[in-house]
């Protein structure tokens, strides 16, 4: 090799370096931009609001009250982005493809506004009325149609809800309506049948404080359905009872006996 030839070579391999570095560079800034993105993203700061205050955010828990006006619309920005990147992931072509251009945005507000809006919307407002009458017979209110999707594989729940009130002289007493307002703001998360059953029945004991409560859920998974076994029958029962309607055995026969009958 003569020396022109050397000269060459090392001036290709210096350019290589260079190059290198350069290109290196490059990533390192847009790795730490999208660093820098995500510890600012609105998710960041709820959930930053969320670990200070040493509260729970579990996929069925309410968390209204850190989220600051605006935060909502940044945030369905936020998850329809990541969702199209979901949709990349599976290789779907969110470009090309018309049926999927709009899947991400659809989805994210779907979320956000309605089947999870549970968890991100202030409780709805109840009136409670004082019992001037002194009413201390069972009232019984259902079926009331419930939604919710399983927290394990988001599949939809749909299904029925009972609810069995025995109030006293000192109870307070809802609408009718917002049996099935607050039943729907609890079920519009992710959820297992069991713990938004207790989650119903924790907020009327709060907001009536009756002698008993007893609510029954009767639900088909989609979990079930839709997947895994895929049996199409199989439907979730499950109860609680609570105050009068553990301790009396009478009324806790009355109650099931006037559900069997509604259910007819």
């Amino acid at each position: 090799m003569n020396s022109k030839d050397a000269a060459h070579r090392a001036k290709d391999s210096n350019a290589g370096e260079v190059a290198g570095e350069v290109a290196g560079k490059a990533a390192g800034e847009r790795a730490g931009e999208s660093a820098g993105h995500h510890a600012a993203s609105v998710s960041a700061r709820i959930r930053a609001r969320l670990e200070a205050a040493q509260e729970r955010f579990h996929a069925n828990d309410n968390i209204a009250r850190y989220i600051e006006p605006g935060e909502m619309e940044q945030l369905q920005a936020e998850v329809q982005a990541r969702l199209q990147d979901v949709l990349r992931a599976l290789v779907i072509d969110v470009d090309n493809d018309h049926n999927t251009q709009e899947t991400a945005r659809r989805v994210a507000k779907m979320y956000l506004k309605e089947i999870f809006a549970g968890r991100y919307a202030k409780p709805p407002p109840v009136t409670e009325f004082p019992n001037i009458g002194q009413l201390n017979e069972l009232m019984i209110v259902g079926p009331l149609r419930v939604r919710s999707a399983c927290s394990h594989h988001l599949c939809p729940i749909i299904g029925k809800l009972w609810i069995g009130v025995m109030p006293n002289q000192h109870s307070n007493l809802i609408g009718l309506s917002k049996y099935a307002r607050l039943a729907e703001w609890i079920m519009c998360r992710p959820q297992i049948q069991e713990e938004a059953v207790a989650q119903v029945a924790d907020l009327l004991q709060e907001k009536m404080s009756p002698d008993g409560l007893a609510i029954v859920m009767e639900a088909e998974h989609f979990c079930m359905h839709w997947r895994g076994v895929r049996d199409t029958d199989a439907k979730m029962t499950n109860s609680v009872m609570r105050g009068s309607f553990l301790k009396d055995d009478s009324l806790r026969r009355e109650f099931l006996t006037l559900l069997n009958h509604n259910r007819g």
